[in-house]
């Protein structure tokens, strides 16, 4: 008996779902470079923009390279519905802004991407939204932090840049209690290693620019959630305000999701290689890789996730000159602000992702001088260690 699509295992989604051949039967999917679309008759066009005909009217928010995209990530997350943004900021900023008003609240980690913190910080408030920031791993606070007008949880996990994993099933039965949705940003697990809404969030968002192109090609981003809280909140958001991908970055997307499930397992055990070669390096005097037992939530990490990351942190004994030593010395590794590539990536977030943030809020978070973020790609475990290793002698 044949399975249905939602039977696949991600793998085989990842390279089959949400296809739409064309008359021409293609076998990779078709890209459809066109900006609107001709109808039959003036009745057609009419019930199309009614939504009684089913079908594209224009490729700010409707497209079918796009919709192909959106397609097969519904059925790898496991999501009723999704929408497609130009880039991860644009999936982040509008899964947030899209649902609210003034004088809504919102409740977000502290631990966050700097241009996250940005949106939930400085411009959210702007329009009459408030704002509170909590320590993600605290449940207390974020029960502290409800009120009645709270409509929105909001964080990642792990978190960017110190890989700090947060208790998304007990954040998520916090918000609902109180009458809020939680939105994830899954991009440091992607989803082969954590499920969200499984876990109970309302809302996943990615920023498809790291590992789901992986090989930084082109930028995207996608909101993930039910079927109502898309047509309700998002479609005509994006419809009215155009933070669109384009169909080239879609198609782009598209094949990088075929190699998506490979790339993120190699690159992970490369991490995992790597954090167990440098845990007792002398020159390091704190590691954190989800997947170590040394982990700070290590029984959160086997508990809620699939596997590790691709991504290890590490501080250098010596501040910020220590770091930039090693910075300029690697050979392999190139210094670069993206993650999630196939080729690896590193840096020092004090002074790029998280440079904005006052010294004392960066302390904070675990974030110090001596900070740097390694995003592992897939070259050979052996020579990216050698790499660190002999670059390390020189902090």
């Amino acid at each position: 008996m044949s399975k249905s699509p939602a039977n696949y295992r991600p793998e085989t989604r990842l390279v089959h779902s949400g296809t739409l051949r064309s008359q021409f039967g293609e076998t990779s999917e078709a890209l459809f470079l066109t900006q609107g679309y001709v109808y039959n008759s003036a009745e057609e066009c009419e019930a199309r923009f009614k939504g009684e005909d089913p079908g594209f009217i224009y490729s700010r928010y409707s497209n079918p390279t796009i919709a192909m995209f959106e397609r097969r990530m519904i059925e790898l997350e496991g999501a009723e519905a999704a929408r497609s943004a130009a880039t991860g900021m644009a999936a982040v900023t509008t899964a947030i802004l899209a649902p609210l008003k003034a004088g809504d609240h919102v409740v977000a980690s502290r631990a966050l991407f700097g241009s996250c913190l940005y949106v939930v910080q400085d411009l959210l408030p702007r329009y009459g939204i408030e704002t509170t920031l909590v320590d993600g791993l605290d449940l207390d606070q974020w029960q502290r932090a409800l009120k009645p007008n709270t409509k929105t949880f909001f964080l990642e996990s792990p978190t960017n840049p110190t890989l700090d994993v947060l208790d998304i099933p007990a954040i998520a039965e916090i918000a609902h209690k109180g009458g809020a949705r939680l939105v994830v940003d899954n991009v440091f697990a992607t989803p082969i290693w954590q499920s969200p809404l499984a876990l109970g969030a309302d809302v996943v968002v990615y920023s498809a620019t790291k590992h789901i192109d992986g090989q930084g090609r082109c930028l995207g981003g996608i909101i993930l959630s039910s079927e109502a809280f898309i047509a309700e909140h998002i479609h005509n958001f994006m419809r009215q305000t155009g933070p669109s991908i384009s169909p080239f970055n879609a198609w782009v997307l598209l094949k990088g999701l075929e190699t998506l499930g490979v790339r993120v397992r190699a690159q992970t055990d490369n991490a995992a290689r790597i954090a167990d070669a440098l845990a007792s390096h002398p020159k390091i005097s704190r590691l954190v890789f989800p997947g170590r037992a040394d982990h700070p939530q290590a029984a959160l990490v086997k508990k809620q996730m699939r596997g590790g990351s691709t991504l290890v942190g590490f501080e250098v004994k010596g501040g910020k000159a220590a770091a930039f030593r090693v910075l300029n010395e690697l050979k392999l590794a190139k210094i670069s602000n993206n993650l999630g590539d196939a080729k690896s990536l590193v840096t020092h977030p004090a002074t790029t992702t998280h440079q904005r943030l006052k010294p004392e809020d960066r302390a904070a978070l675990g974030i110090s001088e001596g900070f740097i973020r390694f995003s592992a790609g897939l070259e050979h475990a052996d020579d990216l260690i050698e790499d660190l290793t002999a670059a390390l002698e020189k902090a």
